[in-house]
């Protein structure tokens, strides 16, 4: 019967035209990867839905350029915010606050997104039921037929079956039940002000549902942060975080993990830095 009136309140949705889908976009500074990102948006194969990005004061004219990408665009209900504290924590806690729908994605100004993505997490969603409140995609970094990608997509299949109620996919590639993603209370800064944040997100989602990896469900990201990646946590530390069961992730995360993040000043508004661009410069320069 609960299915029965789930069915019925999704086709009741679809016959008034309400989204299903909200998708919030933090950028700071990203002129150079916004355009391409916003056009695999506007080429969803899903309508209508709602695309809510939030500018975290950037100073290159994104803004601009973003509302120039998507002025054509239709059946999408397009939210422009400006969030002036900075870090990606406060721009994506301000976009998820604007958001009502019975869905919501998190997608980065740097990741590439394909035309099913929506539509294929959603049919996800309605085919394992109401007690999944999170469905993962997997991070492609290479053409999708590629040796590396199908490597991944093995990864995704069999890693969180041996290593369960755990983090493997990256914020970017994060979908959830809206409602569910409230609940566990979001990207805050007050909960967690350190980097991994999509890992400590993700354990508090845990505890409202079931979590599902899903190495269909893909999107092509960006490796400019690779290097920075490697150094948000010792080997040591991720070692322990998947050695840790369940019922002491909370020890792990906010009495271990935590005060060691912020005795390195590993603090999320890191994520703002960008040492490729410096990189170049300097080559350049030498050139």
């Amino acid at each position: 019967m609960r299915a029965e009136m789930q069915h019925a309140n999704r086709q009741l949705a679809h016959s008034v035209n309400v989204p299903r889908w909200s998708v919030v976009v933090p950028y700071y500074n990203e002129r150079a990867f916004l355009p391409a990102m916003l056009a695999s948006m506007v080429a969803q194969n899903v309508r209508p839905f709602r695309l809510i990005l939030v500018d975290n004061a950037s100073t290159d004219g994104s803004g601009e350029l973003a509302r120039a990408a998507l002025a054509d665009a239709h059946g999408i209900e397009i939210v422009h915010l400006v969030e002036t504290t900075p870090g990606q924590a406060a721009a994506l806690e301000r976009g998820i606050a604007e958001a009502d729908t019975e869905f919501i994605a998190i997608c980065d100004a740097d990741t590439i997104y394909p035309p099913d993505y929506l539509a294929r997490a959603g049919a996800r969603y309605d085919a394992v039921g109401p007690e999944t409140v999170a469905v993962l995609a997997t991070a492609l970094y290479d053409a999708p037929g590629s040796k590396s990608s199908t490597l991944a997509r093995m990864k995704m299949r069999i890693v969180p079956q041996l290593l369960r109620k755990q983090c493997h996919a990256g914020g970017y590639a994060h979908t959830f039940r809206t409602q569910a993603l409230k609940r566990a209370g979001g990207y805050s800064r007050r909960l967690w002000p350190h980097l991994r944040k999509d890992h400590e997100l993700m354990h508090r989602v845990w505890k409202e549902g079931r979590v599902v990896h899903d190495p269909r469900l893909w999107c092509r990201a960006s490796d400019r942060r690779s290097s920075a990646l490697e150094k948000r946590w010792t080997l040591f530390e991720r070692i322990l975080y998947h050695a840790t069961p369940f019922g002491m992730k909370d020890w792990f995360f906010y009495d271990f993990l935590g005060p060691r993040m912020a005795a390195r000043a590993h603090d999320e508004l890191r994520l703002r830095e960008r040492p490729w661009e410096e990189a170049a410069k300097e080559q350049k320069i030498s050139a």
